[in-house]
């Protein structure tokens, strides 16, 4: 089975119902879009973008996996409308509604398999929704890394009821970066995609891997995308870091116990993170249907020059295997 471990949907009916029910959430705006969509403002924060058509085009996304020869694709929702900046009450809401129309999305076209979303601005929240999403039949979540809005910390000590209800449920977390990364020199250049994303990501798990977080709660299976974003490049002076400081988690250790997708757009790389990691902890991945991913995600693996087993393993075999498929 050739699965896609990295995408991402905003299923027509919960477009629909946002605009029907957004009056329920009083931290919330609607910000119009000039070509007639929509983009949010979550307690009057920065709008975000509009939500791309792409993102509810389910034929389309269907008639891309049938010529990219991709039989499931596991995806999450849209990063920007998590809404970690709503109040914990209303954010727990705003989730149980995304997941609702992600299952039926899922139960409805069977070729998608759904990852959930959590209030992660509130621990003991998060927790809840987590485990009422694996009784609904997800598997895991997508969650972003700067919770509670920008500078967040996924180490936060709030966090822990949602970290251990995630290692007690064996939960397939895939760690996704935020837009904005914090860093305003990322503003330039389309670097908010290129490098901003890259950056966040590092910054987030490698706090987790220092904190002791990836160790502790191994149970979870943690997914990081873009290949890692770096951190198999920063190895040595993580480890370096980590051997002035006999506190901080081992970052060897915890890279071989993380999960990475293929989004690196160059098959030496790839190779390069199968070395670091090990081909068994890499998944194929799109990041569908942003213009950044890899819209053609099958090649980087035929390129890299893996074994036919080693193929088969990437491009479905692991994703099968934690995504219970």
């Amino acid at each position: 089975m050739i699965i896609d471990c990295h995408a991402h949907v905003c299923p027509p009916s919960l477009v629909e119902a946002i605009k029907t029910n957004a009056a329920s959430f009083p931290s919330l705006k609607l910000v119009d879009d000039p070509a007639g969509g929509f983009g949010f403002s979550f307690s009057g924060g920065k709008p975000t973008r509009p939500v791309a058509p792409p993102l509810s085009n389910v034929a389309g996304r269907l008639k891309w996996m049938d010529e990219q020869g991709v039989e499931r694709q596991c995806a999450g929702g849209w990063l920007d409308m998590f809404g970690y900046e709503l109040p914990g009450e209303e954010g727990e809401r705003w989730s149980r509604m995304i997941n609702q129309h992600l299952a039926d999305l899922a139960r409805s076209q069977p070729r998608f398999v759904a990852m959930a979303t959590v209030p992660l601005q509130d621990g003991a929240r998060a927790a809840g929704v987590l485990r009422e999403a694996h009784q609904a039949g997800f598997r895991g979540a997508m969650i972003g890394t700067q919770p509670k809005g920008v500078g967040g910390v996924l180490d936060d000590v709030s966090l822990d009821p949602f970290w251990q209800a995630a290692d007690e449920l064996g939960s397939t977390l895939f760690i996704h970066p935020v837009f904005e990364s914090g860093d305003k020199r990322n503003a330039d250049y389309g670097m908010a995609n290129a490098i901003g994303r890259i950056t966040d990501t590092l910054i987030a798990v490698s706090r987790i891997i220092y904190s002791g977080h990836v160790l502790r709660y191994r149970n979870a299976k943690i997914v990081i995308g873009i290949g890692g974003a770096g951190l198999p490049w920063a190895l040595g002076r993580m480890a370096r870091n980590a051997a002035l400081d006999k506190s901080l988690g081992d970052p060897r250790e915890s890279l071989a116990a993380l999960y990475y997708d293929t989004i690196v757009h160059d098959a030496a790389t790839l190779r390069f993170l199968a070395d670091k990691v090990g081909v068994g902890r890499i998944m194929m991945g799109s990041d569908m249907p942003f213009p950044i991913g890899d819209l053609t995600p099958r090649q980087i693996v035929a390129d890299a020059g893996f074994s036919a087993s080693e193929a088969a393993a990437i491009n479905g075999g692991l994703a099968a295997k934690l995504f219970g498929l």
